[in-house]
């Protein structure tokens, strides 16, 4: 299947696996204070869709933006980089 242009990717880590079939992603980015400069770290959670429930708790992975799958899946897992066995 070809790469669909201007999807965003992110890689974070997961935080909750108790749905079925989803996982909440944890990404987190740093950007300068508006008024101060100083680095802060800012944290934004995504509801992903983990057909398989491959993924646990504290993984690493990778997601892509897609279509609508629920009322706040917007996500897909693409990757697993780093399982917590």
């Amino acid at each position: 299947m070809a790469l669909k242009s201007g999807r965003k990717e992110f890689i974070g880590k997961v935080v909750s696996n108790k749905m079925d079939k989803t996982v909440v992603v944890a990404v987190e980015r740093q950007l300068p204070h508006p008024l101060y400069g100083k680095r802060i770290k800012k944290t934004s959670k995504f509801y992903a869709h983990d057909p398989d429930n491959r993924c646990k708790e504290g993984d690493i992975v990778r997601i892509r933006e897609s279509r609508p799958i629920s009322k706040l899946k917007r996500w897909v897992v693409v990757e697993i980089l780093n399982s917590q066995s």
